[in-house]
């Protein structure tokens, strides 16, 4: 098995990956950002997890002109399994910061796209493969306390959702990830929030779920029915609850 990981260094994507080769080793390409000093860690983290062999390849998910290039490198040998797993927070200011707010859309949005559509090219013409996107709950409903960032995911997860429809029999499958709020490096300082998840419970989730070829999951499952009703609250009142 190959698995490429698109955020090189991100706690989630390291974590889907340790799970995935819980059974088997795997030869791992990780994308991730020139000169990150998260490098070495995630190389290693991937090496004790019982990687057969472990590549780095610098990768900038603002800078879609660089991205043919890093995706015809991984794939100098075909690739089963790529997850998709960059992404920039917002905060409550990012709204009033241009630069700020440019550069989220460009990592989160134009990033996640111009890599999807590279990954189905290369699948479509090596016959399988797996994409796993790692959307958010925050893109179900935009909300007033994170709206940058939530509006990116929106984009982005309605791009994967219907990319796995434009896949069907090709061979290849795609799966989007909604967790909540993920315990981890990404999160430090910011105040726990209810139905937070750690790295390993997202991780163990979207494995089974791609074993059993699903289009879309939600972790913890729990925010199923309650994404449910708040997508149907009046905007008042919904504005007011969260």
């Amino acid at each position: 098995m190959r698995i490429l990981l698109l955020g090189g260094a991100s706690e989630l994507g390291l974590a889907i990956v340790g799970e995935l080769m819980a059974d088997q080793p795997a030869d791992v390409v990780l994308a991730g950002r020139p000169g990150s000093r998260h490098r070495e860690a995630a190389i290693e983290s991937i090496r004790e997890a019982g990687a057969a062999s472990v590549r780095w390849l610098d990768f900038d998910a603002a800078d879609p002109a660089g991205h043919p290039a890093v995706i015809q490198a991984a794939f100098d040998q075909p690739v089963d399994v790529a997850i998709v797993a960059f992404g920039v927070l917002d905060d409550p200011t990012t709204w009033l910061d241009h630069a700020a707010t440019v550069r989220l859309a460009q990592t989160n949005y134009v990033g996640a796209l111009s890599v999807g559509a590279l990954l189905a090219q290369q699948m479509r013409a090596q016959g399988h493969g797996q994409i796993i996107a790692l959307s958010s709950v925050a893109g179900e409903r935009t909300r007033r306390s994170n709206f940058v960032y939530g509006s990116s995911k929106a984009g982005m997860d309605g791009y994967y959702l219907q990319l796995g429809v434009a896949l069907k029999d090709s061979g290849v499958n795609v799966l989007v990830v909604r967790p909540g709020a993920v315990n981890g490096r990404m999160t430090a300082g910011r105040r726990r929030v209810p139905m937070s998840v750690t790295p390993q419970q997202v991780a163990r989730a979207t494995v089974e779920a791609m074993r059993q070829g699903k289009a879309m999951i939600r972790v913890p499952a729990g925010f199923g029915p309650l994404m449910a009703v708040y997508r149907n609250l009046p905007a008042g009142l919904a504005s007011r609850l969260f």
